[in-house]
């Protein structure tokens, strides 16, 4: 692409490429555990085209594309191959970075991913894209409900609650538009199952965006795939981030 990708590099050791979800960034997606993940590896977290500090594209996003920057990021980082942690949306971009760069990708992490939307997600979709086009905190008010567990949600204070509204809306990255845009695109069913290399896939049993069926449809499609599942809703890294990390880091220590 010709946008930069903006990006960070911590740590050090076994490398770990980092793919966040739409309308999301590294920071945003990854930050309740990305410190404990540069413990033991060299993390590398770009942000898409208006995330983070990334300017925003001046076109539709495209998933070749996107995969293939975040793999130029972490060979120009110093990263020879490397682990992908994906989410969400990151989960298609590192089944694409692996199947177009399979020489550079050592295993897999994809949680609460889907390697294709189906009727549900959709709609999910298609109302996000709709209502970036005016109230942002009606926005945040459905992003929370669909993508909150409920048993996270309910455990909240009426305050607590219109605090995280309130933190929601004002979150919402520029580039939203165009990576929402991109989800509604993935499929990569059909690419599943040319992977080779250790994957894991954790599924967020209580996800109203992906749920955990298309979690289950990514890992039957990849060979020898393991699942785990983890009872939080899409926001994994707010509600269940030690569960989370101890799954990831369970498994990088196995590659």
């Amino acid at each position: 692409m010709t946008e930069h990708f903006h990006h960070v590099v911590r740590g050090s050791g076994p490398g770990l490429l980092l793919a966040h979800g739409a309308g999301g960034s590294v920071e945003g997606n990854f930050g309740p555990i990305v410190d404990d993940l540069a413990r033991t590896h060299t993390v590398v977290g770009p942000d898409y085209p208006g995330s983070g500090a990334t300017p925003r594209a001046g076109r539709a996003l495209d998933l070749d594309e996107v995969a293939d920057e975040l793999v130029a990021i972490a060979v120009g980082a110093g990263l020879e191959r490397f682990a992908i942690l994906g989410y969400s949306l990151g989960t298609a971009v590192a089944v694409r970075a692996t199947t177009r760069h399979p020489g550079r990708v050592t295993g897999l992490v994809l949680t609460s991913g889907f390697a294709r939307l189906d009727h549900r997600m959709r709609l999910a979709a298609d109302i996000w894209a709709s209502l970036l086009e005016g109230d942002r905190e009606l926005l945040a008010k459905f992003l929370m409900l669909v993508g909150t567990g409920g048993k996270h949600l309910e455990a909240m204070s009426a305050a607590e609650l219109e605090t995280a509204v309130s933190e929601l809306a004002a979150f919402v990255p520029a580039g939203s538009p165009e990576q929402v845009g991109l989800v509604a695109q993935v499929d990569t069913r059909a690419e599943l199952a040319s992977i080779a290399v250790p994957a894991l896939v954790v599924a967020t049993t209580l996800d109203g965006i992906a749920s955990p069926a298309l979690a289950r449809e990514l890992a039957d499609g990849i060979p020898g795939a393991e699942l785990v599942e983890i009872e939080a809703g899409h926001d994994i890294g707010g509600e269940a981030p030690g569960e989370w990390l101890a799954a990831v880091e369970k498994f990088l220590g196995r590659l």
